[in-house]
């Protein structure tokens, strides 16, 4: 299993970052997918999940209306698209096969800050 995060950077306070997630070395189609961050000093935070068909997508509290998780499954690729950033969504973000994130990516930084 292969997970490849992108699409991180420094955006100011109400910006907008697309993240994605490259996966490959199993069945991409047939798995949910998740989103988790880690913040400084904090431990692993579910951000979302998207099931294996694309048709339904579940958000943590603090990031429903503003994050939106879909899926390429052609193309194997996770995407994140996170609106009106504030600056307690800094973290490393990880693309992931599970929910707790036990099997992630290498994680792509995303800093907000003005």
């Amino acid at each position: 299993v292969q997970l490849v995060e992108s699409g991180g950077g420094l955006v100011q306070p109400g910006g907008s970052l697309r993240l994605s997630c490259a996966a490959s070395g199993f069945t991409f189609s047939d798995v949910t997918m998740s989103w988790v961050r880690q913040a400084p000093g904090k431990g692993i935070e579910w951000v979302s999940s998207i099931d294996s068909h694309g048709a339904r997508a579940w958000y943590e509290d603090s990031v429903n209306g503003r994050f939106t998780l879909s899926r390429d499954n052609h193309k194997n690729t996770l995407y994140l698209q996170m609106n009106s950033l504030k600056p307690e969504d800094t973290a490393l973000y990880y693309c992931a096969t599970d929910g707790a994130g036990q099997n992630r990516g290498q994680g792509t930084q995303v800093t907000v800050s003005s």
